[in-house]
């Protein structure tokens, strides 16, 4: 064959994008696995992260069942149901309809406090945003939040994943005095230091930033009905312990 023709070097360019190509699929069959563990890995890590546990990500499977004591599933009313939290994707439920989606829910306890921890997901400014809040016992005070993205701009929207903008959320409120949901707003310009329901925003980030704001008062208010329906079960079980203390009482008035 003459490989001055031009016929030489078009078939040399589509030789090599056909082994090129096969190349590359063979190592992505071969490395997927792989992949499929550190997916599964670094969502521990992160789960972890939101309750303060920070280790590397190789120590996650040994970790992560010394601190996530319940992973549930709820359906829009808030009720339990069957499935794997851990599996549910997001992006996928995120496309249904409200009154049909399933959402995810672990439950973190040690030191004899439990911690509530919801995933997020967003839209970003160049692509999704996800991440997990954590709540206290109350259900209304943050005790720790991790975000990341896929694609947000080095230096600005990409700083959701940083300490210096997850740190602030610790300590805020997600419900005002009356009980009415007033998630937190990631507020352009800075928010008041005494606001409990704002943190700053990233300077250049707008869009990242209002795309946090959407998705935490999205996800949460989807988890309305659950924590209606534990806070009613909490005060029922006063109310038992109660009675049961009086009970208690008036037998040992008897007694003397």
């Amino acid at each position: 064959m003459d490989v001055n023709k031009n016929s030489y070097t078009f078939l040399f360019a589509i030789l090599m994008v056909i082994v090129v190509a096969a190349l590359l699929s063979t190592a992505a069959i071969q490395l997927k696995p792989f992949q499929d563990v550190n997916i599964v890995l670094e969502k521990k890590q992160n789960i972890l992260s939101s309750v303060g546990v920070n280790i590397l990500r190789d120590s996650a499977n040994i970790i992560y069942p010394k601190y996530i004591k319940d992973e549930l599933v709820l359906n829009s009313a808030g009720n339990i149901v069957e499935g794997s939290a851990f599996d549910l994707d997001l992006s996928v439920e995120l496309k249904k309809e409200k009154s049909e989606q399933l959402l995810p829910l672990f439950i973190s306890e040690f030191d004899n406090e439990k911690k509530y921890i919801i995933p997020l997901r967003g839209k970003g400014l160049w692509g999704p945003i996800w991440g997990f809040i954590a709540l206290e016992s109350d259900l209304n005070t943050v005790f720790g939040a991790v975000f990341d993205h896929k694609a947000e701009t080095p230096g600005l929207g990409a700083e959701i994943n940083q300490d210096f903008f997850q740190d602030p959320f610790q300590g805020k409120n997600i419900f005002d005095v009356d009980g009415n949901l007033k998630s937190i707003v990631v507020k352009k310009g800075g928010a008041d230091k005494d606001d409990k329901y704002a943190v700053d925003g990233i300077s250049g980030g707008t869009i990242t930033s209002d795309g946090v704001t959407d998705m935490l008062s999205e996800r949460l208010n989807m988890y309305l009905p659950y924590f209606e329906n534990l806070k009613s079960d909490l005060r029922n079980n006063d109310s038992v312990l109660n009675i049961d203390t009086l009970a208690i009482n008036d037998i040992n008035l008897t007694y003397e």
